[in-house]
């Protein structure tokens, strides 16, 4: 059996945050949300962990995330996701300074992962349990293609307490494979205890256990060519609009629409958690001291 690669995407600093939030400590010993991640990855069988940066904080972040940190137990290695790192021919906008995006990140992982490899936020705390459940769908792929995977959570357990969220809402067929991600932005719940998302000027309402995406898929390395070959398409449609990115499930849509692969919906009973605000901090670090009381993670991580 393939061992998996983690690929985390690590390039954005995270402009609501205010800082390099990758970076932040949240565990007793100042370990960050990658450390969790890292070491989840690890008991569910990852060989290796492949982290997106960007060039100008380079230093700083391979000096702390080394293979030495996670005690040799894992491979490590960096790429890097930069504006002008465009496919031949294509140029950066003049007036274009955002990233192009999440896909785009994965793009730069093609010639460091040769395997089924696993895509996570930096900056998300997705739990023992996604990993394991990810860890083992990847491990048995083999050299197959086109089957591709996400961990989905209800959405209930993905909310944020100190303002609004954005998901990927998922349609799932009978099967249990993903026909649909819709992105839905300010999401959060009434005083009236209802889920709404008010985008497009309407508040609608999402059932407590909607499955929505946390940017937690799984893919052969296939999706690198086919990714490589679409971007050029999206990049001559959206090249007008400086602000449009090229997200995974922008990748994803296209893929399942038209056929050529399927992707399994692993549904995850786990609490999210995350810093999408700085006051979301204090609640992580809460949940990980009791998950450490309850003998889930060691007090010291890397010890």
């Amino acid at each position: 059996m393939v061992k998996p690669t983690l690929l985390v995407l690590a390039a954005g600093m995270g402009s609501r945050y205010g800082s390099l939030k990758q970076m932040d400590g949240v565990g007793p010993n100042n370990e960050a949300i990658i450390d969790y991640s890292v070491y989840d990855a690890i008991r569910a069988g990852f060989g290796k962990v492949v982290f997106v940066i960007r060039h100008s904080f380079a230093k700083e972040f391979r000096e702390v995330f080394s293979s030495e940190r996670f005690g040799g137990r894992i491979a490590v290695d960096f790429v890097f996701q930069e504006l002008d790192y465009l496919p031949g021919g294509l140029t950066v906008p003049a007036d274009r300074v955002k990233p192009w995006g999440t896909n785009h990140a994965v793009m730069m992982a093609a010639e460091a992962v040769h395997e089924p490899f696993a895509v996570i936020n930096a900056d998300d705390f997705y739990g023992a349990e996604a990993y394991q459940t990810i860890g083992a769908y990847l491990s048995q792929l083999g050299d197959s293609k086109n089957r591709y995977c996400m961990v989905a959570y209800d959405l209930n357990k993905t909310l944020s307490e100190n303002g609004t969220v954005s998901r990927g809402v998922c349609g799932v067929d009978a099967e249990g494979n993903l026909t649909s991600m819709v992105e839905r932005t300010q999401i959060e719940r009434m005083p009236s205890g209802q889920i709404v998302f008010h985008d497009g000027g309407a508040d609608e309402p999402l059932a407590e256990d909607t499955p929505v995406s946390m940017n937690l898929f799984g893919f052969t390395p296939d999706f690198f060519a086919y990714s490589k070959e679409y971007f050029t398409t999206w990049f001559e449609a959206n090249k007008g609009n400086i602000k449009a990115e090229f997200y995974i499930p922008t990748m994803v849509n296209k893929l399942i629409g038209d056929g050529t692969a399927s992707l399994r919906v692993l549904r995850s009973a786990a609490q999210w958690h995350g810093v999408t605000y700085k006051e979301d901090k204090p609640a992580l670090m809460a949940a990980i001291e009791r998950m450490i009381a309850e003998g889930r993670y060691p007090r010291d991580l890397w010890k």
